[in-house]
């Protein structure tokens, strides 16, 4: 979530469609523009925009994968890929194995 506004021990977030106040006693004082990794009324961590974004596309794959939203048009923009995704190769790599052997 971004922060909007900040005071001692407090921030106004806004993110995933939500704005709230939360604690930020675990990442001390934060500047307005700053992204918090939130997790129910407390800030957890201080990260990146980039990070922020692989952690929006990830909740948004959850979302759709829990039947709760649509599928995202651009799911390349997760940090990793689905295995729906990968060639039978992949996904032989992924189980230890290897294709010509099946060991």
């Amino acid at each position: 979530m971004r922060v909007l506004r900040s005071q001692p021990g407090r921030a106004l977030v806004a993110g995933r469609g939500e704005r709230r106040e939360v604690a930020t006693a675990l990442v001390g004082d934060v500047a307005p523009g700053a992204w918090l990794l939130v997790f129910i009324d407390s800030a957890r961590e201080v990260i990146s925009a980039a990070r922020a974004a692989e952690v929006d596309a990830t909740l948004d794959l959850l979302q759709a994968a829990l039947g709760a939203a649509p599928w995202p048009t651009a799911p390349a923009a997760a940090p990793f890929k689905l295995p729906s995704t990968m060639s039978a190769a992949e996904l032989a790599a992924l189980a230890g194995r290897t294709l010509e052997t099946g060991s």
